[in-house]
């Protein structure tokens, strides 16, 4: 079989192992002989770094980023019924987390951008309403200046669902370090991900992060005991070393994945920006104002399916980013809205591959797939 005729997956699971796995069997081995499984050194050390990454002053690792959004909301004093803007196109992750922590979910419209539409927010805040939650979707980062010059005229406080955006950059600025609070998701398909579950929060709230700190645990202290005195229920909501050993490894070159897909994205771009049936993601260089990492690459098509179909025909995996379901989707769960752009938008989305372990064969197979559909 040519290097033509090999499939592409979506994602390669295995692939992210055998990438360097030489290197993460010497990790794994060396952070289970020393014997320290949960919050130890590790921890302390991937925690240090990626603060350090991104120029906050605490970064707390969790066991994912639901858990991040929870903690961070039920810290921030969240109280029950208050409501919470956040865009119909999420998963669904950040409306558990707002419900879970007592608030009401609010979604609304998608902008031009494919993020949350600030006229939307505008349109939607009540006397109930307590916070934003931007959600960068795709490594791309909101904007962030419209939305808080909203929170900042209604008093409303911001925060980021960042689960898709480590490394993100508007004005300059990293994804995370806009709100009270950002949260991560490294989970293993994330432009920075490990081999199970796990997440983070920043923030330059210190009084924030030592109540996240302490929720993590069960509420215990720095000395990771539960005084007799404790005042905040806490649940087991901690990152285990080994994720955090690999995590801190593979942030060492993390810079590295980013450029990877950044350059396949412009190849997708300079390769599909003449078929006027596509609507592509900006390009890399589109906007001086703005780094996109690439976790995704959505285009959209009215003839979606066919593609889909196509491209699966000749061993070409995509995906329809959540399952095409928003959350103003959720009927049983009572958060159905009407969003018809948002509709829209699902309706005609699809993700190709994109991440920094396709070979330059494997780009060239996805250009080619596409192409010949439109050709």
């Amino acid at each position: 079989m040519s290097s033509r005729e090999l499939p592409v997956p979506f994602f390669d699971w295995q692939a992210l192992y055998a990438e360097r796995a030489d290197d993460y069997r010497r990790i794994i081995d060396q952070t289970a002989a020393a014997g320290g499984f949960i919050l130890q050194a590790a921890v302390d050390a991937f925690e240090a770094a990626l603060a350090d990454y991104l120029g906050v002053r605490h970064a707390i690792g969790l066991s994912d980023c639901t858990n991040a959004m929870l903690l961070g909301l039920r810290a921030s004093g969240l109280r029950a019924g208050e409501e919470v803007i956040m865009p119909g196109h999420g998963f669904i992750a950040a409306a558990q987390s707002i419900h879970f922590a007592g608030g009401t979910v609010v979604p609304v419209e998608l902008g031009n951008d494919r993020l949350i539409d600030p006229d939307a927010i505008r349109a939607a805040i009540t006397p109930h309403t307590r916070a934003i939650m931007a959600v960068h979707v795709n490594g791309r980062v909101c904007d962030m200046a419209a939305i808080h010059a909203i929170a900042d005229g209604h008093g409303l406080l911001v925060v980021e669902d960042a689960a898709q955006a480590l490394g993100a950059t508007f004005h300059g600025t990293p994804a995370g370090r806009f709100g009270q609070w950002g949260a991560f998701s490294f989970y293993p398909s994330k432009t920075l991900g490990c081999f199970g579950d796990a997440g983070a929060l920043v923030t330059d709230d210190d009084d924030l992060a030592a109540t996240v700190r302490a929720m993590r645990n069960h509420g215990a202290g720095p000395d990771k005991v539960i005084p007799a005195d404790c005042a905040i229920w806490g649940t087991n909501a901690r990152i285990d070393n080994l994720h955090a050993a690999m995590l801190a490894y593979k942030l060492g070159w993390y810079d590295e994945t980013i450029a990877r897909r950044r350059s396949i994205a412009a190849r997708y771009h300079s390769a599909f920006s003449e078929i006027a049936a596509l609507d592509l993601p900006p390009a890399p260089d589109a906007d001086p104002d703005r780094v996109d990492i690439f976790q995704n690459y959505e285009l959209c098509c009215d003839r979606r399916d066919d593609l889909r179909a196509h491209l699966a025909a000749i061993g070409i995996g995509t995906i329809v980013q959540w399952g095409g379901t928003g959350i103003h989707q959720f009927r049983n769960l009572g958060l159905e809205r009407l969003l018809p752009r948002t509709d829209r938008f699902f309706a005609r989305s699809l993700l190709l591959p994109m991440n920094h372990l396709l070979s330059d064969d494997q780009v060239d197979r996805v250009i080619h797939g596409v192409r010949g559909f439109f050709a």
